[in-house]
Parts: structure tokens; C-alpha cells; sequence
């Protein structure tokens, strides 16, 4: 992810006979060898160099490789020590490359020299990063009124930014959680009706899968005739880092993206498997992402975002994330399949799905022995969404709730009948 995987070969994927998709990436001897690269040369050695302007490039590799391996060791540990002390000095590019890896490896570790920086730093999103990581240790209820108060200073001076709104409201939440609408609204048969929907149906808590389902313009859900049920998989919506989604390589934000076409990527970490085109807010044209031919206004204004919703879901502010997020600078969050090698996650709770930088992933197994794409569950969803039509229309990422498991199907099941038993 990132330039940690720059060294390997576009090659590294082609078609085997009879269509078989192969990814020489995954051959056992080519994950081994990946895998003493990225340890030896892009975190143990990059790591040995005295911290300096010079040689912030060589760290922010190391962290990288470090988030996606989730490797750590005493020695790792004692050179991050070194890099949190000193970030407040270093750059911006260096801080959010350090406070990405502190807040997904290092969580309660580094409380002092991220207050530090916090107090420092004049940059919105450094500040949010900080305050996040504040928010995730054990210093959160102490902290949580004192983070809203600068905050709030720091957007006197930043009026109307994304990023200090979104973390406003994070704060608020704590105390006072909004209640989610009825899912009974937005599965109804005429909601959006003439464009496909893909609905990402996600956990608050990202460490856990969630599924994906697909409806076609007439608002019938695909269904999978193999089992007589509604069509499913597995999707994560987690980034490697696990920040939120209004941050640059944070979790897939909740909301509404546009979703037109279909491409083939050429990053070896994504692979061969056919993926989705997404696109949010203020990523391109208003006129493409409300598919609307006749609006010649290149200034985006929320109320257009609003009119996407059924009017319960208006006033619930976190389904405008991907709308804040767009505006905040995201971009380039896809759904694809996966190369990585799952066997980085085994201890994680949502293997064998692997994380990204923030977009919509689903389980792929490649065979080590020959090369061959095994499983894909991002195949199954390329082909229910070719059952419903195509790609053109909308992905919707939603939080149904906190409960520490996975989405389920029966979680779904309830409210699509309550949907169409009230239309």
C-alpha cells in the first residue's frame, strides 16, 4: 500500500488459460521473499538511519509496511519511541504518517508527545489525528471536553472546515449518540428508484465485517438462487489504520458515493479482479455524481446530497459523511478484491478479509501453489450487480449499529420485508 508495494512488479498478474485469473504475487516463494523485503529492507533497515529531514521518507516506509504487516518487535519499538518524541518537530507528511501507525499499533503508548503535538500543531488535520488517537486511550473522558474547547478555537481561524466539524461531532457523540433510523426506509422498492444500489451494511466498530447486498432499478433485491435467499458477501469497510473515515486513509466513510463503471487496477496489492468505480462529493463534477445532465453549477451545496435521502434520514448527520470527507480532500475509494496475503490478520477478528487504505474490500483466496484466484467473493458481487443491470448508480456505506460481531444477513432480512410490507 502505498510506495511500499512500488518494487513489485505490474507483472505480477496476468490470465492463466481459460480464463483463470493468476497473480504471480501469491505464489509461496513470492510472499516469502515480499515479506523479508518489506521487514528487512523497507522497516528494519530504513529504520537504523538517525531521524532527520533527510531521512523522514525512509520512516514514513517503515511505518507504512509496519500497518499493513502489523509487525512490531523490542527494537521497532524502542526507534518509535525516538519518532513520537521527536514528530512535533518534523513535518506534516511525517506526523500523519507517524500518527497513523501510533493509532493503529501503539493506541494507548504515546499519550505525551501526542498532546504535545496537538498543542503545536496549527494544521486541522494533524490536529484531528491527534485528538483521535486522545480519544482511543485510556485519557479520552478527561480529555473529551478540553478537545472539543480547541477544536472549536482551531475552527475560529479554520471556519467551515470538514475536518474539524467531523471531529466535533465525534466529541458530541460520545455523551449523546443519535438514534439510526429505521434500514426500513432506505430499502424501500421506489428509494432511488432507476439506478442500481449497492449497500455496504457496516458495523460502527469496523474491526467486523460487514455484508454487501445489490437492488436493481425496479428495487428488487438480487437473489442467490444457490440458497433460495437474498444475495450476500462478506464486506470490510476497515482501513489499515483503523481512523475515521473523514481522514485521508481512514475507514470507508458512511454515506452515499456515486457508483458508475468498472475498471481493472494495476496495483499488484488490489489484483486483477474486476472492481467498482466510486466516487464522492466534490471528487468530480456535481452534475456526474447526482447524474443529473441539467445542473450546470459547479458549486456543490449539501441540499442536492439531502435530496438523495428518504426524508427520515435527512436530519442524521452521519450518513453526510462521505459527503464531509469528499470535501475534507478523500478520493480514489473503490470496491476491489484483494492480493494481500491474509495470513498478516489471522489474529485479527475480520480475517481472512484484509484492510486497505479506506476502500470497500471483499475476501479473495489465491492459490500459493499455482497463482490462481481460489475464492472471490468480489467476483460474486461483480456478477449480482451485473444481474441488476450494471454498475451505474449508488453505493450506500451505513453503521447499523455497535453490536461486537459481524453483519449478518438476518441482521438485513427484517427490514427489507418491513420495506415492502409498507409500500
Amino acid at each position: 500500500m502505498r510506495r511500499i508495494f512500488c518494487f513489485m512488479a505490474i507483472c505480477f498478474f496476468s490470465v492463466a488459460g481459460h480464463g483463470q485469473l493468476f497473480f504471480k504475487g501469491a505464489l509461496k516463494a513470492n510472499r516469502e521473499k515480499m515479506y523479508r523485503n518489506l521487514v528487512q529492507q523497507t522497516i528494519n533497515k530504513n529504520l537504523t538511519y538517525t531521524l532527520s529531514d533527510s531521512t523522514e521518507e525512509n520512516w514514513q516506509a517503515a511505518f507504512n509496511a509496519m500497518e499493513v504487516l502489523r509487525y512490531r518487535n523490542l527494537w521497532i519499538d524502542g526507534r518509535i519511541t525516538i519518532a513520537a518524541e521527536q514528530m512535533h518537530r518534523q513535518s506534516i507528511s511525517f506526523q500523519r504518517s507517524a500518527l497513523e501507525l501510533l493509532y493503529a499499533s501503539y493506541p494507548d503508548t504515546f499519550y505525551q508527545p501526542v498532546k504535545l503535538l496537538l498543542m503545536q500543531t496549527p494544521d486541522p488535520k494533524i490536529f484531528a489525528m491527534s485528538a483521535n488517537y486522545i480519544l482511543q486511550s485510556k485519557h479520552a473522558e478527561a480529555d473529551a471536553n478540553f478537545l472539543a474547547v480547541k477544536a472549536q478555537q482551531l475552527s475560529a481561524i479554520y471556519p467551515d472546515n470538514a475536518i474539524l466539524q467531523q471531529l466535533l461531532f465525534s466529541i458530541a457523540q460520545r455523551k449523546n449518540p443519535l438514534h439510526v433510523p429505521s434500514l426500513a426506509y432506505l430499502l424501500e422498492k421506489n428509494y432511488l428508484k432507476g439506478h442500481t444500489l449497492v449497500f455496504s451494511f457496516q458495523r460502527k466498530n469496523r474491526n467486523y465485517p460487514g455484508i454487501v447486498m445489490v437492488r436493481d432499478p425496479l428495487g428488487n433485491f438480487i437473489m442467490d438462487s444457490s440458497l433460495g435467499s437474498y444475495f450476500s458477501v462478506p464486506q470490510l469497510a476497515r482501513s489499515i489504520n483503523n481512523l475515521p473515515g473523514y481522514l485521508s486513509n481512514g475507514n470507508t466513510p458512511e454515506g452515499i458515493f456515486r457508483m458508475k463503471g468498472y475498471d481493472v487496477s494495476r496495483a499488484s496489492f488490489i489484483g486483477p479482479t474486476v472492481n467498482v468505480q466510486l466516487s464522492m462529493p466534490f471528487e468530480r463534477s456535481p452534475k456526474h455524481f447526482y447524474a443529473d445532465s441539467s445542473i450546470t453549477d459547479t458549486t456543490w451545496n449539501i441540499n442536492y446530497y439531502k435530496n438523495l435521502l428518504p426524508k427520515e434520514w435527512t436530519v442524521y448527520y452521519p450518513i453526510y459523511q462521505s459527503y464531509y470527507a469528499g470535501k475534507a480532500g478523500r478520493t480514489e475509494i473503490i470496491i476491489h478484491g484483494t492480493t494481500v496475503n491474509p495470513a498478516y490478520y489471522v489474529s485479527q477478528s475480520y480475517y481472512p478479509l484484509t484492510p486497505t487504505l479506506g476502500c470497500l474490500t471483499s475476501k479473495e483466496i489465491w492459490n500459493e501453489i499455482n497463482g490462481q484466484r481460489q475464492e472471490s467473493d468480489q467476483q460474486r458481487l461483480i456478477q449480482a450487480m451485473i444481474r441488476a443491470g450494471g454498475s451505474n448508480g449508488y453505493a450506500i456505506v451505513i453503521n447499523i449499529d455497535d453490536e461486537q460481531r459481524p453483519v449478518a444477513l438476518y441482521d438485513i432480512i427484517p427490514f427489507i420485508e418491513k420495506a415492502r410490507a409498507e409500500r
